[in-house]
């Protein structure tokens, strides 16, 4: 019976957390990975403190499994953030993080190259 309240708890809050983030709107999205990021460190620590309290195989390859899982969603949230965040800075500051020369010449991006750009500060 403690299964059926378990699975019972588990699908409900795969349907609520879904209507949550159907409805969050696109500029709010960033600071919600920011804290989703923060509740799978959370996820993480867990996963390792229930590893510490295995005492069979297949506890302790469960456990394995879900420390991969969890460190993997944390450094993939991470990874997709820091890429959300590098597309609303500057060009010139993308430019120089990704080592490219920044100038697409597009007008009052300050570039000088191409067709648009004058190199002067607007």
């Amino acid at each position: 019976m403690e299964a059926l309240d378990d699975l019972t708890v588990f699908v409900l809050s795969l349907l609520v957390g879904f209507e949550v983030i159907s409805r969050v709107p696109a500029t709010l999205h960033t600071p919600l990975m920011s804290a989703a990021n923060a509740v799978h460190g959370v996820v993480l620590v867990g996963a390792v403190l229930i590893g510490a309290s295995a005492h069979t195989p297949a506890g302790y390859a469960l456990a394995f499994l879900a420390c991969v899982f969890a460190a993997a969603n944390v450094v993939g949230g991470y990874a997709v953030t820091d890429r959300m965040l590098h597309m609303f800075r500057p060009p010139a500051e993308r430019a120089e993080r990704t080592g490219a020369s920044g100038t697409s010449g597009a007008p009052g991006d300050g570039g000088g190259q191409g067709t648009g750009g004058t190199g002067a500060a607007r």
